[in-house]
């Protein structure tokens, strides 16, 4: 079996909840930098910059830096200038992410006929989805416009409890728009690729930490990385019993991740 040569973490409802962190994460973070396995954070958080994370895990007592972390937002905007170059794009987003789209042309609505969009970019869900931002959106994907999504989570774990997040949203624009959007953070292998390139490590010697089964674990798994559940965050019994597939690993929490990677060898 191949030895552990990298470990991706999901960070909201594995390290943090509304960016609180979870017992014993901080600790399990700095043994896995202390044992010199390469490590990234990779997250489908839209509302917050690399740089805006970093700070918040760092000043929370997370070993972290910015180059630690691929977001949704970033991979979208690699996404983007790859498949949709000089695009006039629309975002709708709850949070300032700009300083992480660079080289994407964002319009607004307000700049008038010259700044249709050709491309209509969903981020996280919030009090930027309003019934006119998200009538909007399906007037011109009607008309001709690329739907992109940098996810597709239905919800999403606070202190408050679960939260309906952008793909409780996105399901009804597909359907009513009669098309399916392009998705550039977890679970699209393209997302899982780029932490891996970032991180030059191989699928089999990877594991991936999550609470969301689907878009975490088995997309993970999918690629040939090493699935890791943790029974926090997003995690419910009955999501886990109906999945369509059976996570590598399942763990009470992060805390537990340090010695699972010592089991496994590094």
């Amino acid at each position: 079996m191949e030895r552990i040569g990298a470990v991706l973490i999901d960070i909201d409802g594995v390290l943090t909840v509304s960016w609180k962190p979870l017992p014993g994460a901080v600790e399990a973070l700095r043994r896995l930098r202390a044992s010199g396995v390469p490590l990234a954070l990779v997250t489908n958080n839209t509302s917050r910059t690399r740089a805006v994370i970093a700070d918040r895990l760092a000043g929370a007592g997370f070993p972290v830096e910015a180059d630690d972390i691929l977001t949704a937002p970033a991979a979208t905007a690699a996404y983007l200038r790859e498949h949709h170059p000089e695009a006039r794009c629309l975002l709708i987003n709850t949070g300032d992410v700009r300083d992480d789209l660079s080289g994407v042309t964002l319009v607004e609505e307000e700049d008038g006929e010259g700044a249709v969009p050709d491309v209509v970019v969903l981020g996280g869900a919030g009090p930027a989805f309003t019934y006119a931002a998200l009538d909007r959106a399906f007037r011109h994907v009607r008309q001709g416009a690329r739907l992109v999504a940098m996810h597709r989570n239905l919800y999403w774990r606070t202190t408050d409890g679960l939260a309906l997040d952008t793909g409780a949203f996105l399901c009804g624009l597909e359907l009513a728009a009669g098309t399916e959007a392009e998705i550039t953070g977890k679970p699209a292998p393209a997302f899982f690729a780029a932490a891996l390139s970032h991180l030059d490590a191989v699928p089999a010697g990877t594991l991936m930490v999550g609470d969301d089964i689907e878009s975490d674990v088995l997309a993970a798994q999918r690629g040939g990385i090493k699935g890791v559940l943790v029974r926090t965050g997003k995690y419910l019994p009955e999501t886990h019993a109906a999945a369509d597939g059976t996570p590598d690993h399942v763990l009470d929490s992060f805390a537990d991740v340090p010695a699972l990677v010592e089991r496994l060898g590094h």
